[in-house]
């Protein structure tokens, strides 16, 4: 019982490890693929941001429809680059939760609702007059740890951080 159980934490300890390594990378490729893909989109295609503009949260809504779309490509794609190498990985995942939220209120949100029940029909990845902010919320969810736990230790940051100087005791 008792090497069964010391077993079992090791395999735990693997894991955990693991996860420092290949589960926050995970996390950041998925990321970068669906933000980066969003953003080339937006380089190759026309500026609609016109049409919602006034459906932008404050302090967004504020400025110029052109700004706001080389913003947000850029963020998506800089943003994209940046989470697969792991570099700023804390700023552009906060960044990126940010322009989710934007995008989530200006474009997926639900146009009214009475109602929990009926704002909840918007949580849908098709859009049938309830909104469909699933995505943008799982984004944000995946965005989360990365800012609190950093890149992992398959990126930039972390390379960095282990060749940086001690800060000096007091």
């Amino acid at each position: 019982m008792n090497n069964t159980l010391q077993l079992a934490r090791r395999g735990i300890d693997a894991l955990d490890l693991l996860g420092l390594w290949i589960g926050l990378l995970s996390l950041r490729l998925i990321l970068a693929w669906e933000f980066g893909e969003a953003g080339f989109e937006k380089l190759h295609g026309s500026n609609w941001f016109a049409d919602i503009q006034d459906q932008f949260p404050w302090p967004f809504k504020l400025i110029p429809a052109d700004l706001n779309w080389a913003l947000a490509t850029g963020f998506e794609i800089v943003g994209a680059i940046a989470l697969v190498i792991g570099l700023g990985t804390r700023f552009f995942s906060a960044s990126l939760i940010v322009l989710t939220v934007v995008a989530m209120f200006s474009v997926h949100w639900p146009e009214s609702w009475s109602s929990l029940g009926e704002l909840l029909q918007g949580y849908a990845q098709t859009n049938d007059g309830f909104g469909n902010f699933k995505l943008p919320v799982i984004y944000m969810t995946m965005l989360v740890p990365l800012v609190f736990m950093g890149p992992g230790r398959l990126s930039l940051d972390a390379w960095f951080r282990a060749r940086r100087p001690p800060l000096p005791v007091r």
